[in-house]
């Protein structure tokens, strides 16, 4: 088998990769078609864990916020269609859920990587977000994102790109 090598986060100033993954019903999202708009990406690890729920549901809970910024939010994880739409309808999410179950989008935005947790390490999606602008740039990353306020960083960092245009 051979070494996997980690992809970096993608760098702020620079075009987003492409991608083009189905969501929890099956309907195919393309970076390409949402140009226009800010896209806003967050990476979890995981359905349904504590963590992710939490992150998942403040998202929810600000969304038409995060609609009236104009931004699409897309949460993406290596869980199935059939996760994705359990997790959904648990918590009535709004906003669609990317299925990447081979994490090769994952692994194009840096995060898919080696995780350590309690000394075991392990692959797997790196909680973290990107903003990207209308013209299909990334405006910002947080890369290690700490649950508690996210939702506010991310509604600040669209404000702050609309004063921007």
């Amino acid at each position: 088998m051979g070494r996997f090598i980690m992809a970096d986060f993608i760098k702020p100033g620079k075009k987003a990769p492409a991608f083009t993954l189905k969501d929890q019903d099956g309907q195919t999202v393309k970076l390409k078609d949402l140009a226009g708009a800010p896209v806003v990406l967050f990476f979890y690890p995981k359905d349904n864990t504590p963590g992710c729920t939490k992150e998942a549901c403040a998202f929810r809970d600000r969304y038409a916020e995060l609609q009236s910024a104009g931004a699409q939010l897309f949460g993406i994880s290596t869980d199935s269609a059939e996760s994705h739409v359990k997790f959904r309808d648990k918590f009535g999410l709004p906003f669609p859920l990317l299925v990447d179950e081979n994490h090769a989008m994952s692994e194009k935005y840096g995060a898919y990587r080696e995780k350590n947790l309690y000394g075991k390490k392990s692959m797997g999606i790196q909680r973290s977000t990107y903003l990207i602008d209308s013209a299909g740039k990334v405006v910002k990353v947080w890369k290690r994102v700490r649950v508690d306020g996210h939702d506010q960083q991310v509604l600040d960092a669209l404000a702050s790109l609309a004063e921007q245009n």
